[in-house]
């Protein structure tokens, strides 16, 4: 898919960023990020606004000897691994099966490797604690949002002028990238490198993201406004507003959303098994995609993984895929059992390759058959070929729950009616939304039993520990308080259960909410501790070690509030402070200067 906006928005702006980057012989040199002094740290701040959003900006290009090759990263200091840098290359560029001509984009997902890194800013940590577990900041890999052109050009020696421009950043914020790359692109492969120094000084301007914020981000002349998801959003299909205060800047061109997306032209062909992929994403299983184009195959698993909202998901994923990513060797091998991940490719030498594996995906062009896009067939993996395999989820696997049957009639009636695609899409999205959280539901409310009541919890005592967590106990609980009392849906949710307890997502789940749980309980403990009478009359038949003790703790509480980890109101925190300076003022004052020193 190509995002496009229109360039005759491209105003003065641009025009004054582009006349001051040309104005100076060469760009000024900021100090590395990732240096290990604070004066380095301090020094690189002016970059602080552009890390929010982007780790770097890489244009990859086609040389005749070495293949794709980094032409320019931006801000040219950032340190790129060699893997990282190789990795880039690759897939940036469309397979020789694609035969992708014109302009095309799509998105990659590689590991990060080793070696120094930015700063983990303290606004990071502010956008996670804000933001949906399911898009927070990848910690450990790096997103590329790609625009390839690939355009006939008698001037270049192998006749085609093939450049990719990518967008490197750690936010999954596919919809907002795409876009800021259709702005970019088409104008950075006309004027080349002064343009990207202005548009990368633009973002350095912008506002960090902020969960449950509407922002203006102006970029060329034309303002990107997005509303950042927070995590306390109702699960709803709503648009930003479009603000009205007045600006000086342009009508702003808003996304509907930073990261959705359009989920019926993707599932197009999959419509009638979409509940078996949602199944097959809830469980974490091994899952081939393979599509024509770098672009469907990395929307196709795009869309599959975010069929979980609001669940994270847990386990690895790569929307775009080649024979020469640096975990080809790790993800094909045949000595162990398929790895949890979703892969994205193009290479038909891929289905002879991973044969081995349980489902295999596998779409072609969209085609229409009467009202509805032609369908994929189930069918069995024996029926693979190795070079001419037809469209088909290859499975063996058997759906636990009944097809909704009436959503596809609700479908299909809206494509006769014409109905509007972001229409369409809303009702699929609500679909999934709704059968996820029919399955989640009883999770949580059966784990929020397992936390000890707050009546249990006394100020000068260790708080309890929150109970273990009992698949049993919890398949018995199912009778009267499961799934069915959200869901119409029929079928063995017993079985799906007892399959999702060994999958990667439960374990990733319950991790999650045992450590909101445990948070909770330190705060309830620190709020009981705060709201005691009377501590100097608790203080009075203590001795030195109990008081240092209580000390020691307070602290400890305190530091794990200020870092954002523990739900406490401010006059909490205010009277733990307080209650600290009193008991300190009860020690010797040796003791005192070894507990403060100066």
């Amino acid at each position: 898919m190509c995002v496009r906006l229109d360039p005759g928005r491209l105003g003065f702006a641009f025009a004054s960023a582009l006349a001051s980057t040309r104005a100076s012989e060469e760009p000024p040199l900021r100090p590395a990020r990732g240096a290990a002094s604070p004066g380095a740290r301090a020094a690189a701040a002016p970059w602080a606004r552009f890390s929010a959003w982007l780790e770097c900006v890489c244009v990859v290009t086609f040389d005749l000897e070495l293949g794709q090759a980094l032409e320019l990263v931006y801000p040219s200091d950032f340190r790129l691994t060699d893997k990282e840098k190789s990795s880039i290359c690759y897939l940036s560029f469309p397979d020789s099966h694609s035969g992708c001509l014109g302009d095309t984009q799509f998105s990659f997902r590689i590991r990060q490797c080793g070696g120094q890194r930015s700063p983990w800013h303290a606004e990071d940590r502010h956008y996670d604690s804000g933001a949906p577990v399911s898009l927070q900041r990848e910690p450990a890999h790096y997103f590329g949002y790609v625009y390839f052109r690939q355009v006939k050009d008698s001037s270049v020696k192998r006749g085609y002028f093939q450049k990719s421009l990518v967008l490197v950043s750690r936010l999954p914020f596919v919809r907002l990238f795409q876009a800021l790359l259709g702005l970019v692109a088409p104008e950075y492969f006309d004027r080349l490198a002064p343009c990207l120094e202005a548009v990368c000084s633009e973002i350095d301007q912008w506002p960090a993201p902020t969960p449950g914020q509407t922002l203006n981000l102006p970029v060329m002349g034309v303002v990107l406004q997005v509303r950042i998801p927070s995590r306390v959003d109702k699960p709803e299909y709503s648009p930003p507003q479009q603000c009205s205060h007045e600006s000086p800047l342009p009508a702003p061109v808003v996304l509907a959303s930073t990261h959705e997306l359009d989920l019926f032209r993707c599932f197009q062909p999959v419509l009638t098994h979409v509940q078996t992929l949602w199944e097959l994403m809830l469980l974490g299983e091994p899952l081939l995609v393979l599509a024509p184009s770098p672009a469907m195959a990395s929307d196709m698993v795009l869309a599959l993984i975010s069929c979980l909202q609001p669940l994270k998901f847990c386990c690895d994923y790569r929307p775009y895929f080649t024979i020469h990513d640096s975990e080809f060797k790790e993800f094909t091998t045949r000595t162990q059992a398929p790895p949890n991940v979703v892969l994205g490719v193009t290479n038909p030498f891929f289905i002879k390759t991973l044969q081995h594996w349980p489902h295999i995906l596998r779409v072609g062009e969209p085609k229409m058959s009467g009202d509805l896009p032609k369908q994929i067939k189930l069918k069995k993996p024996s029926r693979l070929k190795t070079l001419d395999t037809k469209p088909g989820l290859y499975t063996t696997y058997s759906a636990h729950l009944h097809r909704d049957k009436a959503l596809l009639k609700r479908l299909l009636k809206g494509l006769q009616k014409k109905r509007p695609w972001d229409t369409q899409t809303a009702l699929l999205r609500r679909h999934l939304l709704e059968l996820t959280h029919s399955f989640i539901i009883p999770l949580e409310h059966y784990m929020a039993s397992l936390m000890p009541l707050k009546k249990s919890i006394t100020p000068w005592k260790t708080p309890p520990q929150i109970r273990p967590f009992r698949q049993e106990d919890f398949l018995r609980s199912l009778e009267h308080a499961g799934p069915q009392l959200t869901c119409i849906l029929k079928g063995d949710w017993l079985g799906l259960y007892r399959r999702f307890f060994k999958s990667p997502h439960f374990d990733g789940w319950y991790r999650q909410r045992h450590k909101e749980m445990a948070h909770k309980l330190e705060a309830l403990h620190l709020e009981a501790i705060c709201e005691a009478q009377n501590i100097e009359t608790w203080m009075k038949d203590k001795s030195e070690v109990e008081v240092v003790d209580l000390v020691l703790k307070l602290r400890e509480k305190l530091v794990q509030a200020q870092g954002r980890q523990l739900p406490v109101k401010e006059a909490t925190l205010q009277r733990a402070q307080l209650y600290i300076e009193t008991a300190m003022g009860t020690l010797p004052k040796d003791l005192q200067a070894v507990l403060c020193p100066p």
